[in-house]
């Protein structure tokens, strides 16, 4: 998180801002983080509409568990993970 609030020093850009979303809807961002991460909210209807995107993903997800999976969409998703930490930079 350390990293992520050096970027909110200053205006955000998108990328940054996506890289926010999810401690901005978990509530983890301090109020002034919050306040730069709304500002750049009410300029940006691109980062708007992924927000939305993401309250509406949360919604219908959010009663999905393990037992909704199938076996291959289990492993599938484990892989994905693997391979994430493999790589914590995303490449």
């Amino acid at each position: 998180m350390l990293l992520k609030l050096r970027f909110l020093r200053r205006e955000i850009v998108c990328q940054q801002a996506v890289e926010l979303v999810t401690d901005y809807l978990d509530g983890a961002l301090s109020r002034a983080d919050r306040r730069r991460f709304e500002a750049h909210l009410a300029g940006c209807p691109n980062c708007t509409e992924y927000l939305a995107q993401m309250r509406a993903t949360i919604e219908l997800t959010g009663g999905i568990t393990a037992d909704d999976l199938t076996q291959h969409m289990q492993d599938e998703f484990i892989e994905l993970y693997r391979q994430w930490r493999a790589d914590p930079d995303g490449r």
